[in-house]
This record gives C-alpha cells, structure tokens and sequence, in this order.
C-alpha cells in the first residue's frame, strides 16, 4: 500500500487482533495451554474467555476498508461485481490453501507423539474441496486448521456487500440495502447461532464499518454516527451482546478519527505496521506452529517447570510470528492471485458478454421489484 494509502490506526488495530487471535490459541489448545493456565490463571482465563472478540476488529475493519474500495463516496458503485469478487478469492483463498496443507503435514507428525483434541481428524477429499471453494462451514466439515472460519466468512461478507452495492446502483439504492441488511443482522440473524456459518450472521458488524466509512464522507458526521450510536443501542436492549458492543466502539472510533484525520497520523510504529502487513499470513500458519510446538512440549518437556513452560510460549508465539512473516513474504506477496486471475480473464473473455448480459438483467428486474411504484400493489 502507498504510504498516501496508509492507514497507520487500522495497521494497529489489525496487529493488535492477529496477536491476541494469536494468544488466544495459545491459551486454548493443547499442553500448552494447561501450561499456560498453571502458570498464569488470570491471563489464560482472559485470554481464552474473551480473546475471540479481536475478531471483531478485523470484521469491522474489513468493512470499512471494503465500503472504501468498493464505494467510497457512497454513490458510485462496482460495475463488475464477479470481477471484484474474483480476486477477492483468489487473493484469500490461495494462501489460505496453502496453510490447509501445512496443517494438514503438522496434524499428521503432531499425531505421532500427541493425544489431543487439538489435532484435526485425518483429512478427506471432500473436506479438502470444500475447504479450497471457502464452504466447509456451509456444508458441515470439521476444520482443518484453527480459525479457518474467518477466511470463509471474510469471502461471503465481501461477496455481499459488492453484490448489494451494484444491485442498488444508482441514487442512494444501494446505501439503503446494506443498512437494512445490517440491521436484520443486528435485530435478528446475529442472535440465532444457527446462522453462524453464514454472512448474515457477521453482516452487523462488517456492516457498522461500511456505514463508519460512508459517514465519515458525509457533512454530518455526528448525526450519521449518533444514528449509529442510537440504532445499535436498542438491539443491545433486545438482546445484549458484548461482540457486538466491541463492533459499535471501534465502528464509532474509525468514523471519529478518519474525520479529525487521526487515521492517517496516528500510531505512527514501524512494528506495527509490519505486524499489521503479515496479519493474515499469521492468522493462516499459526495453527500448524501450535500443533507442532504442543506435540514436541508433551513428548519432550511432559514436567517442565513453570519458568521451561513459559519460555516454551514465548519461543512458540515468537516461531508462529517467524513463520507468518516468511510466509508472507514467499507465498501471500508473491503474486500468485495476479498471474491466476490473468490467465482466467483470457479464458473467460468468450463467456463475458453473455455472463455479464445475464448479470445486467437480473439486476435490473430486482430494481424494478424494489423501486415498483405502490400502485402497481394496488389489489383494485
């Protein structure tokens, strides 16, 4: 990104989330963690209680920085919504193979000398494909590695909004969609856990980023954001949720600080700019690191003491931070998504005009159904 570009709140709110996403784990799975309660019971209860609500940050991040790139003045909207969509695959999902095949590897030498709930269960053809399409959790398969929700969530939420957008095009349309649909999220989807699986159920928050974004465009500011402030108070009424009290405080923060302009000045850190650049690619690896290290402290560390137990942590979260930058730098950077989407965008050209001719139509019998005047529902 160019440093016009950065956002140095948003690097430190990213390296903060991957980190205690990263702790979080550590605090949760395997003889290490046992280790860790024993030795710190306060922080590991913390840690392993709340540490899941950093994912709220790269939610509502991820849909502040999606409005931004998708609309981010709120009134033009993508005109190639599969395009976009595209490359948010391929950007997502080939780094994310790639570490499914390393937990994969890890899972199978952790077996070895391990006994652990930890270990994912020998993988299958239909798990692995279901796992390279971002729809294991969609269609019931275990998890091969920690955490690996996210990417599919991430994918369908970004999916949502581009689709949303373009549906609306024209006029405010497209606005109106995603702040009903976030609503639906916050009112009704976002407490049933049947939904889990699904966009809808994290469309709230990713939602309140977007929203966050849009008015801070706006004249208005505090009228947008008390809106905000207002709306998302009473669902906390009807059903009180501390994630998504999280997702309100960052949404408002962002909206508050790109507009005084703090979101381009401040952390000014080099360490967390660079914890914020290789934050997914620790995300992705750091499961296989935790399984490694978990089976190697059982067979070889079984009555370490409280001071071996710690350093063994520390050494662990430092290795998987390690690994992140490595596999950053070799398989996230290296360009992979580009040179796959080029060579799709040859193939596909003789099937663009009809697809996109199809998409135009669908899209425009759906506006006619949502901009249909009421007399036209006249029963008379």
């Amino acid at each position: 990104m160019k440093s016009a570009d950065r956002m140095p709140l948003i690097d430190a709110l990213k390296a903060i989330a991957s980190q205690v996403v990263l702790l979080h784990h550590l605090a949760i799975y395997g003889p290490l963690a046992a280790a860790l309660q024993l030795a710190l019971p306060s922080s590991s209860g913390l840690l392993a209680d709340y540490g899941r609500l950093a994912v709220q940050i790269f939610l509502v991040t991820g849909g502040f920085l999606a409005a931004r790139a998708l609309s981010g003045d709120g009134e033009r909207f993508p005109a190639h919504p599969l395009t976009l969509i595209g490359r948010r695959y391929l950007r997502l999902a080939l780094p994310f193979l790639v570490a499914i095949a390393l937990a994969i590897i890890a899972s199978a030498l952790a077996d070895r000398w391990l006994a652990d709930d930890m270990i994912p269960a020998r993988a299958t053809l239909s798990q692995w494909l279901a796992h390279a399409l971002l729809l294991h959790g969609v269609l019931g398969h275990a998890s091969l590695s920690a955490g690996v929700w996210y990417v599919a969530i991430d994918f369908q939420l970004f999916a949502l909004l581009a689709l949303l957008l373009w549906l609306g095009r024209g006029r405010l349309l497209g606005l109106v969609l995603v702040v009903s649909l976030a609503l639906a999220a916050l009112f009704w989807f976002n407490r049933d856990a049947r939904w889990d699986n699904w966009a809808l159920y994290f469309f709230g928050s990713y939602g309140l980023g977007a929203i966050a974004w849009w008015a801070s465009s706006r004249g208005r500011l505090l009228a947008w954001l008390g809106a905000m402030l207002t709306v998302v108070t009473a669902a906390l009424l009807v059903d009180f949720r501390l994630r998504i009290a999280l997702a309100l405080v960052i949404a408002l923060s962002l909206g508050l600080a790109r507009r005084s302009g703090l979101l381009q000045r401040w952390p000014q850190s080099l360490a967390l700019a660079h914890l914020s650049q290789i934050s997914y690619s620790v995300f992705l690896v750091h499961f296989p690191i935790l399984l490694l290290a978990n089976a190697a402290f059982a067979h070889w560390l079984p009555e370490a003491s409280t001071t071996t137990s710690l350093l063994t942590l520390a050494a662990t979260w430092l290795v998987a931070n390690l690994a992140g930058q490595f596999f950053h730098r070799h398989v996230e950077a290296a360009g992979l998504d580009r040179r796959l989407l080029k060579a799709g965008q040859a193939l596909a050209k003789p099937l663009g005009r009809p697809a996109s001719s199809l998409l135009r139509a669908g899209r425009d019998g759906a506006q006619r159904l949502l901009l249909r005047p009421r007399r036209m529902y006249d029963p008379r």
